[in-house]
């Protein structure tokens, strides 16, 4: 963020995990401005920044600001098993090879969803991923190109889902995890009680000698 000719907060965008980490430790230990946040693609249909990217988010907190919460397009409304396929999409003129039979039918659970709350599909993809802050501190980006676009994108702030809704959403766009996170180390460390963690602490040296 830039403000006034100054730099106020720096972070990174589609890095791995293991680079991030390793730049706010250096920047932890030496003293330096640390990064406040990255960037990264998350949506229903493209959730795998929840193997390294969230975790390594909560843990250092950084705030990820989420691009493409509606899946390049695919979560709009537009998409289904049970729609004709339009020709004037960006998921049209990119080629259609996302249109996967688990991406249509995440797009026909949030469709039903949308149809049952009275919302738009856009709204409940994008509260979706609001509503996953217990991953870390998850901001959509939003990229509409029409006012009415961004008019129904912003409605997904007063749209909360259910956890009947959100286990239904949940269960249609499951990824494996894969090696270790579904290993189930954390359990013999922890047991159940690794959520109850409070992982916050202060930041760099300089703060470190303020709370000694």
């Amino acid at each position: 963020m830039v403000s006034a000719g100054k730099v106020l907060y720096v972070g990174s965008s589609d890095t791995p995990a293991w680079i991030v980490a390793q730049a706010v430790t250096l920047a932890d230990l030496r003293g330096w401005t640390r990064f406040a946040g990255l960037q990264v693609p998350y949506s229903l249909v493209e959730r795998s920044a929840e193997r390294e990217l969230l975790p390594m988010a909560q843990a250092l907190e950084l705030t990820v600001t989420a691009w493409s919460p509606l899946g390049g397009g695919l979560l709009t409304g537009r998409y289904g098993s049970d729609r004709e396929r339009p020709g004037d999409t960006r998921v049209a003129a990119l080629g259609q090879s996302s249109l996967t039979g688990r991406n249509l039918a995440i797009a026909d659970a949030v469709n039903a969803v949308a149809a049952e709350r009275g919302a738009s599909s856009a709204q409940v993809a994008i509260a979706w991923v609001r509503a996953q802050q217990a991953r870390a501190v998850i901001v959509p980006m939003l990229g509409a190109r029409r006012r009415e676009q961004l008019e129904d994108n912003l409605g997904a702030l007063g749209l909360e889902l259910t956890a009947e809704e959100l286990a239904r959403l949940e269960e249609v766009s499951r990824i494996q995890l894969g090696f270790p996170h579904d290993f189930g180390a954390d359990r013999l460390a922890y047991g159940d009680t690794r959520p109850l963690i409070d992982s916050h602490r202060p930041h760099g040296p300089q703060s470190r000698r303020n709370h000694e």
